[in-house]
């Protein structure tokens, strides 16, 4: 796996870049700017771009505007984005567009070596991962969907879950079921949300973007 930071701060940039070089990955180049970032993302074709949402030089949304950018330039570019603060509007296009090879985190998640590289791994094989403390503050509405009182409490388990990112191994893991169990709850939720296979629509996406404008789930 080759990859690139882009992150303002030296010190976690550098820091960053020595522990995936301590697990075998190869850090191929860092940057500390968005040209930086993208003439690395350029030069070295990395498969994932790992960056900072506040960059400089206004520290507001550099991050996600060079993230956008380095996808048009590369689309196949797996992008883990960090950020000390939950950024409604990227994670909301994140997870509405219900693209492949895209990942959100909170900084305070590099602490956690195991999950952060579990996330990362993720992201490099073309799937999802939004960090749970994304998860619970992303959306609230006046709105509510009255379908998601349809749900078991293991199903809304399961689809807090795939909120979060994770696949049917991975919840299967967590709630300590079968992978068999958990397509079977995935089937029912797709069928209470009233989600029909012939949509057109990603209905994975769709059942947790109801989830997470639920006002009423817990936090």
């Amino acid at each position: 796996m080759r990859i690139v930071i882009a992150e303002d701060d030296a010190l976690l940039r550098e820091g960053l870049a020595l522990l995936l070089r301590a697990e075998g990955l190869d850090v191929v180049a860092t940057a500390g700017t968005p040209d930086e970032a993208l003439a690395a993302v350029d030069a070295h074709k990395p498969d994932v771009a790992i960056l900072d949402v506040r960059m400089p030089p206004t520290h507001t949304d550099e991050g996600i505007v060079t993230a956008v950018e380095a996808r048009r330039r590369r689309p196949d570019l797996a992008v883990l984005v960090l950020s000390a603060y939950v950024e409604r509007s990227f994670a909301t296009e994140l997870l509405t567009g219900g693209v492949s090879g895209l990942g959100y985190l909170l900084k305070e998640r590099v602490g956690r070596v195991e999950e952060f590289l579990d996330a990362l791994h993720r992201v490099a094989a073309g799937g999802t991962a939004i960090d749970p403390e994304v998860v619970a503050q992303l959306f609230t509405r006046s709105h509510q969907d009255t379908r998601l009182d349809r749900l078991s409490p293991r199903e809304r388990d399961v689809l807090a879950l795939m909120a979060e990112g994770l696949g049917n191994t991975a919840v299967a893991e967590r709630l300590v079921v079968t992978e068999g169990a958990v397509h079977k709850h995935i089937r029912s939720i797709f069928a209470k949300l009233d989600l029909s296979p012939t949509d057109r629509v990603d209905r994975r996406v769709a059942a947790v973007l109801r989830y997470l404008e639920d006002p009423r789930r817990p936090a």
